[in-house]
């Protein structure tokens, strides 16, 4: 089960301004990431399975844009919209149109001002967290596939709707729409503690200028259930990667997830193969690779430098980075690869049968028209201690967010 108070500190932070990858936690949790990606995977199979006791939640990972708080300001009980500076030291929230209009312009101005007026009479107690996934202005009418539908595209998925369905009639009545998956609670901004997913529609007051609705799944059952064959696939791939887990040494975990130069190059690295669309094949030939990108990134450095002691302190971070490429510790950075190619595959078919829930049409839209695709992706929570990682499949999804071929909702001209 994915519990984090196994361990003396979360490897999630407090606010939900970044979630992680779950076979990145390998990468940037060390040992207690590692172990808890895979404990996060034996409970999502045990969920899929059937079993009912299962300590975990799925929410699904809707691609609005933009985040957006709104709630009580704790220190005053006063409404307030936000984006993520609510968490700066001197967090930034905006109590009226003037104070919105201050630091925002354009689209984004407008999408703020209208969910601050829609939002500021639904009762909210505490703080919430949503995407934003349209205003009115976003719905368009169009043919998919020979089906008439409302679409709204707030990002990188265009979300279709069919007409005249009762979905369709509420979103078309709203002036916004968001989707809430995240409360939080605390006598200050920088002390709130974040709760992901539960019933937070269920507690505001109902306006038919606000569609709105929780990020959560609504039935496992039926299409989302695992077969006997499903079930010993993950479990074989688990098993296989707690094996693997063993090898590697905790020293290099350790060394992984404290040495940020270290942790940032490598899964800058890793990112190269996503925008390339590719899985990490060869884990020794990728691991050994990795030492002329370090190679080639500081070159760059270095040669942006116009003084030699400039140049000297890039060629002493380079040099100080390559003493971690050992043999002993490549052959622990190919068992890493390899420990996360597991918990992909794992991830993938748990993905791959989530997706059979998807209620909203998701497509994304290129110069040719409109192309199925899945949702973004989903959200593993543990219900007793309230941690979460992301699963996405990043091979479709964040190859359809870097592809130049695919329009994204902020330069649609239409």
């Amino acid at each position: 089960m994915i519990n984090f108070k196994n361990y003396n500190e979360p490897l999630l932070e407090a606010k939900n301004t970044h979630m992680t990858h779950i076979e990145d936690l390998v990468l940037d949790g060390g040992v207690k990431g590692a172990r808890q990606a895979i404990l996060a995977l034996r409970a999502l199979r045990d969920m899929l399975s059937g079993h009912a006791k299962s300590p975990v939640d799925v929410t699904v990972k809707w691609d609005g844009a933009p985040a957006v708080f709104a709630g009580e300001d704790p220190r005053d009980g006063s409404f307030f919209v936000a984006k993520k500076g609510i968490f700066n030291a001197d967090p930034k929230v905006y109590k009226n149109h003037d104070d919105i209009k201050a630091d925002t312009s354009g689209d984004l101005s407008k999408k703020l001002i209208m969910a601050f007026d829609g939002l500021k009479d639904l009762g909210i107690k505490g703080v919430i967290q949503g995407d934003f996934m349209f205003d009115k202005s976003d719905l368009k009418g169009e043919t998919i596939n020979g089906q008439k539908v409302i679409t709204f595209h707030p990002n990188t998925i265009v979300y279709a709707v069919p007409y005249a369905s009762q979905l369709e009639k509420k979103i078309s009545k709203a002036d916004v729409g968001i989707v809430w998956h995240t409360s939080y609670s605390g006598g200050t901004f920088e002390t709130m503690q974040a709760k992901f997913g539960g019933d937070i529609v269920g507690k505001l007051k109902k306006s038919s200028k606000v569609w709105m609705v929780n990020a959560d799944l609504d039935d496992l059952s039926g299409n989302a259930t695992f077969t006997a064959a499903d079930n010993l696939k993950v479990t074989k791939l688990l098993s296989e990667a707690g094996k693997l887990f063993q090898k590697i040494s905790s020293g290099v975990l350790k060394e992984l997830e404290g040495n940020k130069e270290l942790n940032l190059v490598i899964n800058v690295y890793n990112n190269t193969m996503v925008r390339k669309g590719q899985r990490i094949k060869n884990e020794k030939k990728h691991a050994v690779g990795l030492i002329k990108f370090v190679e080639d990134r500081y070159a760059k450095q270095i040669d942006k430098r116009t003084s030699q002691k400039g140049k000297d302190i890039q060629i002493s971070k380079r040099d100080e980075l390559l003493k971690f490429f050992s043999k002993n510790n490549l052959k622990n950075l190919e068992n890493v690869f390899k420990l996360q190619n597991y918990i992909v595959d794992s991830k993938l078919i748990i993905i791959n049968k989530l997706n059979k829930l998807n209620k909203i049409g998701t497509f994304v839209k290129t110069t040719s028209g409109f192309k199925v695709t899945n949702p973004e992706g989903f959200v593993a929570i543990d219900r007793m201690e309230g941690g979460a990682v992301k699963l996405v499949d990043r091979l479709e999804f964040s190859a359809n967010n870097f592809s130049k071929d695919i329009i994204k909702g902020w330069d649609n001209p239409n």
